[in-house]
C-alpha cells in the first residue's frame, strides 16, 4: 500500500480522469454548468471546484499548513477557471510526488480541520483519500452531466488503462 509506484499510478488515473471531466463539462452551456440540481454541491460548477479545492487543501496539508477557507465559486465565473485552478494544482501535485520515496510515505500528517479539530493520518493514506474523494465527486458529476442531458465520459480506472493517451510521457 505504502509503495510509490502505487501512489504515482493513482495519480496519474486522477489526473486523466479528471481531464475527462473537464472536457465533458466543457460542453455545458454557462448555464447549465452553474444549475442548481439539488446535490450535495449544487452544480456541476460546485461540484468540480470542490474536487479541485479537496485535491488543494490536502497538498497544503502534506506541507504542513492547515489552511481554514473554502473557495469560494462565485470567483470561478466559467469552466475554464476552474480547469485553470486545476491545472494548477496538478503542476503543484506533480511537484510533490517528484519528491517522494517510500520513507515519506509512512511519515504523519497531522492538520486542522475547518472545524479546528486536529487529525493525523500516514501520508500514504491521505494520498489514497484524495483520488477515492475525487472519484465520489466524479460520479456525482456524470450524473449531473446525464440530468442536464450531456454526455459523460468513462473515468473508471481500467478504461484509464487502456487509453493510449494515459500512457506515461
Amino acid at each position: 500500500m505504502t509503495e510509490v509506484p502505487a501512489i504515482l499510478e493513482l495519480y496519474r488515473y486522477n489526473w486523466w480522469a479528471n481531464g475527462r471531466m473537464f472536457e465533458a463539462v466543457s460542453k455545458l452551456t454557462p448555464e447549465a454548468f452553474s444549475r442548481d440540481l439539488g446535490s450535495s454541491y449544487p452544480s456541476a460548477r460546485d461540484t468540480l471546484l470542490h474536487i479541485v479545492w479537496a485535491e488543494w487543501i490536502w497538498l497544503q496539508r502534506w506541507k504542513s499548513s492547515s489552511p481554514q477557507s473554502v473557495w469560494q465559486s462565485s470567483d470561478f465565473r466559467d469552466v475554464d477557471a476552474v480547469r485553470t485552478r486545476c491545472l494548477k494544482v496538478e503542476n503543484e501535485q506533480r511537484a510533490f510526488l517528484d519528491e517522494i520515496n517510500a520513507e515519506r510515505l509512512l511519515t504523519v500528517v497531522r492538520y486542522v480541520n475547518l472545524q479546528g479539530e486536529t487529525w493525523q493520518y500516514p501520508l500514504w493514506r491521505t494520498m489514497y483519500h484524495v483520488v477515492n474523494h475525487s472519484s465520489y465527486h466524479r460520479g456525482q458529476l456524470t450524473t449531473m452531466l446525464r440530468q442536464l442531458g450531456a454526455r459523460a465520459l468513462p473515468t473508471d480506472f481500467l478504461v484509464f488503462h487502456d487509453d493510449p493517451e494515459s500512457l506515461p510521457r
